[in-house]
């Protein structure tokens, strides 16, 4: 097992159309807008920027993004992760009933050294703030998607 290896999941059940929640996730320079622990978002290119985070734990994380799909029609929005964590993450946007299931998968390796020394013992901690993080995204977009 490799412990700077990381692999995320969330499901989003949201009461708004597919079409809705895909453009307010498409449009990531809007998340500290919305989303807390999103603290600033850099557009550095049309496909790139640059996202700091920060969820309970004393620790901001930075990650430079890069488009590598955008598709409206099947509901996906992928990008790349280099910087504190190297990897991809990867919303799927799919009708659920009268609503929308947003799903989030991220597959990252801890590259910041401070996150390698605390892989074995933080670990857990890693995953709570991750779902702590996850938890005040879906409420914030709740919030936005009510006021659009």
């Amino acid at each position: 097992m490799d412990l700077h290896h990381y692999r995320f999941r969330s499901l989003w059940p949201l009461p708004a159309p597919p079409a809705a929640v895909y453009t307010a996730l498409e449009k990531v320079e809007d998340y500290p807008r919305w989303w807390p622990q999103v603290r600033s978002v850099t557009r550095l290119a049309e496909q790139t920027g640059v996202i700091v985070i920060r969820s309970a734990l004393p620790l901001a994380l930075t990650s430079t993004l890069r488009q590598t799909r955008r598709d409206p029609a099947a509901g996906v929005l992928e990008a790349a992760l280099s910087g504190d964590l190297h990897g991809w993450a990867r919303w799927t946007i799919t009708a659920d009933g009268p609503g929308t299931l947003a799903r989030y998968d991220q597959e990252v390796h801890a590259a910041r050294p401070l996150l390698r020394r605390l892989a074995l013992p933080g670990r857990p901690l890693f995953h709570l703030n991750h779902r702590l993080m996850m938890r005040a995204g879906r409420r914030g977009l709740l919030r936005r998607l009510e006021t659009v």
